[in-house]
């Protein structure tokens, strides 16, 4: 039987005699010195070596593939909160296939506020997961695929005991660094039991945020190693050489690696394929190791919750914690505190903990009853109708904050120009609480959103909604407009007088290099084809210097638009005399004013909320500038989410959207026919032809439908 502690004395043996001779260096083992070597090796020397190398390769080669079948990467369409609106992005990562049920393991910061999940497989194969639970508390996530599509000969990995870890074993990691699928690195393992401790040695354990308001390693000491990680191997596996998981990597940078213990792991991830969520107990207080204390026993509460269970049983910050259920603690250094917070978070809620304690040197002794640990970060949800979007307010939210309680939702954010931002007064960008709509209290985001929903719904919108928020310490109410979901279209303004060529502002400097310094005006840029003024004979490069025989003078870029303001105090089918400065000579250029181009500003557009995408109708100018004929048909895409079906599939911004699902796009209406089949057919694939640039690009859009269901249950954005 091969055990652990022989793997690790034959792979010191071969790295010892690689290293020792001039084969060592060219493996480029880890802990191999960089000396000169001899190059003349005896034969038989050289024979020890060649059967050493390929030992080596033999005992790699094997624990590699063990694991590296069942390596997954991780693609994650995310939404998150800012600006007052919900925003999707992307993510990627990686995980490891645990059991035949398809369960996967992998960082929490991956899986954090994913709305879709997507795994590749070893074979390449693509599939749907689901989230089973997430553990911020360790950064620890299990998704799920399929079993049926999974297979039931899929490799799965097997975890190992990673108390048996010692400094200097070799480890592999795995992953996809910078979302480079399949990527194995190779390193030592540097400590063993690594406590983050803040800056110069400090003895407090730091609390890690991978999320702001969000703690993690609370119960970990990490495995440190030198295998090379970037992002995208968050979630992958630490591997031994005996082909096990004995770590899921978390972190890392600056040729530091960090992994979460697979002991730690494999609870974690059994409570939460058990419950979605791991239960633990807390007492309510935080812990400082006594190295710089002056005393062998004990640990100190370096702080205590007001109105904690620990509060409640009469403890206080500065006393020394001496015994648990009889059982002597002896907390001297930092990497001591996690097991300590791990062994009082896993004993049953509603447990009572019989404890000594220490206080001015006298001895004491109370019951701790534990209560349930709760979560740190609140849900979130945007509201778009009313441009802001709030949290739940936690326990721990509410004593960061020195707030009174948990009542309310709290503001995570507000958009630009949107009514919250404009109300009477204006609501603070974030922090605000807000306590009350109309008058009636709101408890929790639940309620927010279900009396956010009654007033939307209300026909006509009432003119304004009360909100009372605190700020600051203080109480505040203000007049929030609601505001429809979907502006309407601008109203168009009425054609007026327009010619049809483009100009630029032609002042005194620039007119001095041209070699007419007294004539300032605006010379032509383009003659736009199709108009009358193409029929005319203005010419790039003229320079129109007045109009109907008034002299145009500019005196600065403010006069920019002096040209356009006169034409438009003209009548269409008026006929304008433009002076026209060409060859040095001025001549009279008659020319029929016609009505004035739709601008960009006005076209019409429509938002699709399924696909996350806005388009607008095609332009005179969209046409003049890509030198796109009347026989070009579409929309344009003026908007994309990044994450959005459409996103996702490839379709960017300034896109012509030509063909849906083979159906020719031939304007706005058109296109909004044809999306409302879209929806109603429900298809598995939609197939968008656009033309970027001079060529056409197809683009396979794969929308995930959901069910009927309540809105609650699909998204957290609110309409």
């Amino acid at each position: 039987m091969v055990t652990p502690r022989t793997v690790r004395i034959r792979l010191r043996i071969v790295g010892a005699l690689l290293c020792s001779m001039a084969g060592g260096l060219a493996l480029g083992l880890p802990g191999c010195g960089t000396g000169r070597s001899d190059r003349s090796l005896a034969p038989e020397t050289e024979r020890r070596a060649d059967a050493l190398r390929d030992e080596a390769r033999v005992m790699f080669a094997e624990a590699r593939e063990r694991v590296f079948p069942a390596l997954v990467h991780i693609h994650v369409v995310t939404v998150n909160y800012w600006g007052g609106k919900e925003e999707k992005g992307a993510s990627v990562g990686s995980g490891t296939l645990i059991s035949r049920d398809g369960h996967i393991v992998t960082n929490q910061h991956v899986t954090s506020n994913g709305r879709r999940f997507r795994v590749t497989l070893t074979d390449r194969r693509e599939l749907d997961a689901r989230l089973i639970g997430e553990d911020p508390l360790t950064d620890l996530a299990v998704l799920q695929v399929d079993p049926a599509e999974f297979g039931p000969d899929a490799p799965v990995a097997d975890f190992g005991d990673s108390d048996v870890l010692e400094v200097g074993d070799y480890v592999m990691a795995m992953g996809s660094p910078f979302s480079l699928s399949r990527s194995v690195t190779l390193g030592i393992v540097s400590n063993t039991e690594r406590v983050f401790g803040g800056e110069f040695g400090g003895d407090e354990v730091e609390e890690l945020e991978f999320e702001s308001g969000q703690r993690t390693g609370l119960f970990t000491n990490w495995i440190q190693h030198d295998a090379a990680i970037n992002p995208g191997n968050s979630g992958g596996p630490l591997v031994n050489l005996r082909g096990e998981v004995i770590g899921v990597n978390a972190l890392g940078g600056s040729n530091m690696g960090f992994a979460i213990p697979s002991n730690l792991a494999q609870r974690v991830v059994a409570d939460l394929i058990a419950h979605g969520a791991v239960p633990r107990s807390e007492i309510g207080v935080s812990f400082k190791a006594l190295q710089r204390a002056g005393r062998e026993r004990g640990v100190l509460l370096n702080s205590v919750v007001a109105g904690g269970p620990a509060d409640r049983a009469g403890l206080q910050a500065g006393d020394i914690l001496v015994a648990v259920e009889g059982e002597e603690l002896a907390v001297r250094f930092l990497e001591q505190v996690p097991p300590l917070m791990k062994r009082i978070a896993q004993v049953p809620v509603g447990t009572e903990l019989r404890v000594r304690y220490e206080r001015e040197g006298e001895a004491h002794e109370t019951t701790i009853v534990t209560q349930p640990m709760q979560r740190d970060r609140g849900d979130e949800a945007a509201f778009r109708a009313w441009g802001l979007t709030a949290m739940e307010i936690t326990p721990k939210m509410a004593r960061d904050r020195r707030l009174d309680g948990t009542a309310g939702v709290l503001v995570s954010s507000i958009r630009s120009g949107g009514p919250a931002a404009t109300a009477e007064p204006p609501l603070p960008w974030s922090g605000a609480v807000i306590r009350a709509l109309d008058g009636q209290p709101v408890q929790d985001l639940e309620q927010f959103t279900t009396r956010y929903r009654e007033i939307m719904q209300q026909e006509p919108l009432p003119e304004f909604v009360l909100v009372e928020f605190d700020h600051q310490g203080r109480n505040h109410v203000t007049l929030l407009k609601p505001k429809p979901e979907d502006d309407p279209d601008l109203p168009r303004e009425v054609p007026k007088a327009w010619i049809g060529i483009a100009t630029q502002p032609l002042l005194r400097d620039l007119a001095a290099q041209l070699g007419h310094p007294e004539q300032t005006g605006f010379r032509i840029t383009r003659v736009y084809p199709g108009t009358v003024a193409a029929g005319s004979e203005l010419q790039v490069g003229d320079v129109i210097v007045g109009l109907n025989g008034t002299p145009f003078r500019l005196r600065g870029l403010e006069d920019g638009a002096l040209l356009s303001r006169e034409l438009r105090r003209m009548e269409i089918g008026d006929a304008a005399t433009l002076q026209v400065l060409r060859d040095r000579s001025v001549l009279d250029v008659s020319v029929k004013l016609e009505p004035t181009r739709l601008p960009r500003e006005e076209a019409r557009r429509d938002r699709n909320r399924d696909f996350e995408l806005t388009v607008r109708e095609v332009t005179f100018f969209d046409r003049d500038e890509n030198r796109w004929t009347e026989e070009i048909e579409g929309v344009i895409v003026e908007q994309v989410e990044a994450a959005g079906w459409a996103g996702l599939a490839g379709i960017q911004t300034g896109d012509l959207i030509l063909r849906i699902d083979g159906k020719p796009v031939r304007g706005l209406p058109t296109y909004r026919k044809i999306m409302a089949e879209v929806t109603a057919n429900e298809p598995v694939r939609v197939v968008f032809v656009v033309l970027r640039g001079v060529r056409t690009h197809f683009h396979f859009v794969e929308p995930e439908w959901l069910p009927t269901v309540t809105e609650s249950e699909t998204s957290k954005e609110t309409d």
